[in-house]
Parts: structure tokens; sequence; C-alpha cells
């Protein structure tokens, strides 16, 4: 199975909160919110920031949001920010490693295909799809609004109250 890196999935949380946010948050809130370590919310949004996916903004009011709208960012467009270009193996055309079996391998170019059905899988996710809860009876922690989850309550768009008996 494909696995991405801690730090691709973190990434992929950032921008999925700054697209829930809808306006800029700063890096310590960001930190606050998703649970990830201040140093690295910092590292991961001047990497976004620098890819063009993040805008930073300074100031009392400053903060990180989103370059464009959050459905015109895809998660292969994160992914890509944090990781750079992806191929599955080494033979994958356009692909940074050389293979020195290449020339004997009979698997050969056969790998393209794969690679460019889960680009394009991940290209079709935006983060606005990410940051939307699913849709359902149960809410994305299994419990509807409102209702008590593990270290709170669930509240009305599926943000977890901790405050809340």
């Amino acid at each position: 199975m494909i696995r991405l890196n801690r730090l691709t999935d973190y990434a992929v949380v950032l921008m999925g909160e700054l697209a829930r946010a809808g306006e800029v948050v700063p890096a310590a809130v960001l930190a606050q919110r998703t649970a990830i370590p201040q140093p690295t919310v910092a590292k991961l949004l001047k990497v976004l920031a620098q890819a063009g996916l993040a805008t930073a903004q300074r100031g009392s009011a400053g903060g990180y949001g989103l370059s464009r709208p959050a459905g015109q960012i895809s998660v292969v467009d994160v992914l890509q920010a944090v990781e750079g270009p992806q191929s599955l193996t080494a033979c994958v055309e356009g692909a940074s490693d050389i293979c020195e079996f290449e020339r004997f391998c009979p698997m050969q170019g056969r790998w393209d295909k794969v690679n460019k059905v889960i680009l394009a899988a991940l290209a079709s996710v935006t983060l606005a799809d990410m940051a939307t809860p699913p849709a359902g009876p149960f809410g994305p922690f299994g419990g509807e609004a409102g209702g008590p989850v593990p270290g709170g309550t669930l509240a009305a768009g599926g943000a977890l109250d901790a405050r809340a008996p």
C-alpha cells in the first residue's frame, strides 16, 4: 500500500484547517487546533508558502491563509510541495531515481500507467473535499453534533469542544 509520510499528512491537515477557517490563522492557533507541534507547523507553512499554496500575512493580525480557493488546490499539489514530484518506482517516466536494472527489466515502462492513475486520483481530490465533514447521520466522529465523544462534545460543523461536559 502506498503511504504518505507524516509531514505530508500534517501538511494536508494544516491546509484542510486553513480551508475550514476561511481566514488568516496564526501558526500557534493552527498548532493548537490540529495538535501538530508548533515547530512542525511553522516548517510546513513555510514550505507551503514557498510552493504558492499558502500565503503569509505579517503583523498583529497575521497568520496564514490559502493562496487560492480550497476547491482549486488538490491533494497532489500539497504532496508535491512537501515531497517533490512523485513516482512509484525508479523506472517511471520522469522519475529522478535511476535503476541500475532498467535496461534488463521486463516491467520497464509498465508502471507509468499505474503512476498516472494514482496521481490523477490525488489530483481529483481538493482541499474543499478534505475540509468538508463526511455526509451521513453520524458525522465525522461517529456522533451527531452536540453529542458526546471521547475528550469533549462534538460541536456543529464537526469541531471538538473539549470544554463542554
